[in-house]
């Protein structure tokens, strides 16, 4: 061993007990109003994304069937459009009862029932609530100009526990928050925590928050019908991505995690999520991306437990398994090759 290496190990030690000693007498005032600046503006964020997507809810294209369309009613169509400022993506049916098969598996939002004597308009409250009042008002105004021209049934009303469809929504909200809030607190209170004991906190964390909310919203407040250990499973499925999602990005960027957590999860996830307002409301950047986001995926998945257990889909448990997996990777790759723990 050279004579120098002990000197220069003395030397290291010795500044960085200066910068310790530097640290303690001047407080990270750099720190703190970078900090303050970020929480400024993403709350700014928060505000204006929740705002254009769900505070001014715009149709875009409304997929409806039609079951007898003919060229007379197509000024009644056009009235429609008019009424909703926008267009509808129609397609024919052969009948009635395809028509509400469709409504029943989600395929469509209306139906169109052009028959002789009063036309009927098919609605799913229970798909879009947004979409249903849209088109609602849209014959509402229809009738006070022209007459009783059309009648709207809901052939899937949403239940009096939760007459605006909105549970599903603030259950996913609360899934997610729980998930990656609870991580940055294990960061903080719990230092030192072996990487296999954090994982089994964060499962352990899954499950018990599915488990309680599924109990709330279900037998507790009787808003959320359906298969109690489907509902279970999906809600534990979006605590556990979001936590295995911070955990990666604690590893990767440190202090920073909460940057991309909050725009993943809060501005974009929750915001283009469906639950307050249906896609074909939303602004066409905010409807493709809540497909393919964790929190859209668990509105769609607890959408078909609880309102189309008959259809459910496969694609929205598919997404929520590929979240979840992609952060366990990137938590066991992050941890791999930096050598650090979420702790």
């Amino acid at each position: 061993m050279s004579a120098d290496q002990p000197r220069r190990a003395d030397l290291r030690v010795r500044e960085r007990a200066r910068s310790a000693l530097r640290a303690a007498r001047e407080p990270p005032y750099k720190p703190a109003i970078v900090i303050v600046g970020l929480a400024i503006l993403f709350g700014g964020l928060f505000v204006a994304s929740y705002s254009l997507a769900l505070g001014r809810p715009k149709p875009h294209h409304i997929a409806t069937a039609t079951v007898g369309l003919a060229p007379a009613d197509r000024p009644l169509i056009a009235a429609i459009e008019r009424a909703t400022g926008s267009s509808l993506d129609l397609h024919r049916v052969p009948s009635e009862a395809a028509a509400r098969d469709e409504l029943a598996r989600e395929k469509i939002y209306a139906a169109l029932v052009l028959r002789p004597g009063t036309p009927q308009l098919l609605v799913a409250s229970a798909a879009g609530s947004s979409v249903a009042r849209t088109l609602e008002q849209a014959v509402l105004q229809i009738v006070q100009q022209r007459g009783p021209v059309l009648r709207v049934q809901d052939t899937a009303p949403l239940p009096r526990e939760d007459p605006q469809g909105l549970v599903l929504f603030y259950t996913t909200l609360a899934a997610t928050i729980i998930g990656f809030v609870s991580m940055f607190q294990l960061r903080a209170n719990a230092k030192g925590l072996p990487l296999k004991a954090w994982l089994a906190c964060a499962v352990a964390l899954a499950v018990g928050t599915g488990l309680m909310l599924t109990l709330v919203t279900g037998p507790v407040i009787g808003a959320l019908r359906g298969s109690f250990p489907e509902k279970w499973a999906i809600i534990s499925l979006e605590s556990l991505t979001a936590a295995l999602v911070t955990s990666a990005l604690v590893v990767w960027v440190h202090r920073w995690a909460l940057v991309p957590v909050w725009l993943l999860f809060i501005v974009l996830g929750n915001t283009s999520s469906g639950g307050p307002v249906a896609p074909p409301l939303l602004p066409p950047v905010y409807a493709f991306i809540g497909r393919w986001l964790s929190p859209g995926a668990t509105v769609n998945a607890l959408r078909d437990i609880v309102y189309f257990p008959q259809a459910q889909h496969v694609e929205p448990v598919l997404v929520l398994v590929a979240w979840a997996t992609a952060g366990l990777v990137g938590l066991l790759a992050a941890v791999r090759l930096t050598g650090r723990t979420p702790a």
